[in-house]
């Protein structure tokens, strides 16, 4: 009868949903004519928080203008980011789905702490952008820390 009980544990445990990590994440991406700036925070209960201004077909953009975007695009994160909701999406311990969904919208790496998040533009692949964890966002997410 024990082993009943014992097993009944052991399947319960396996059944369950990892608990999403709660913490900050912030970042940028810069190549091919796209830049980005996002920010993820996830709260107690799994709940997420995501905001992610973009520009694309910047190719040809001088570095002083390049400047002016990404300054502008933080502005646009920093400034809206308290009308960002939270919302659900599905975990399974490393991946990160909207709810019923099959692509994957964000990857977080348990040993570094890195999460990366897939940003889907038009019909092409979707673009990983590289985010790392902090304390306390900065009003430069490209900073280092």
């Amino acid at each position: 009868m024990r082993w009943i009980v014992i097993l009944s544990l052991v399947l319960l445990a396996a059944c369950s949903r990892p608990a999403a990590p709660v913490g900050k994440w912030e970042g940028g991406y810069e190549a091919g004519g796209t830049l980005v700036v996002a920010r993820v925070e996830i709260v107690p209960g799994g709940q997420v928080r995501i905001s992610a201004p973009d520009l694309l077909n910047i190719a040809d953009t001088r570095p002083e203008a390049m400047r002016r975007h990404r300054e502008r695009l933080a502005a646009e994160l920093r400034n809206n980011w308290a009308a960002v909701e939270p919302r659900p999406f599905d975990f399974d311990g490393k991946t990160f789905r909207k709810p019923g969904g099959i692509a994957p919208q964000m990857a977080w790496d348990e040993r570094t702490n890195q999460m990366t998040l897939q940003l889907y533009f038009g019909a092409n692949p979707a673009l990983p952008v590289v985010l790392r964890p902090v304390q306390e966002f900065n009003d430069n997410p490209f900073a280092a820390g």
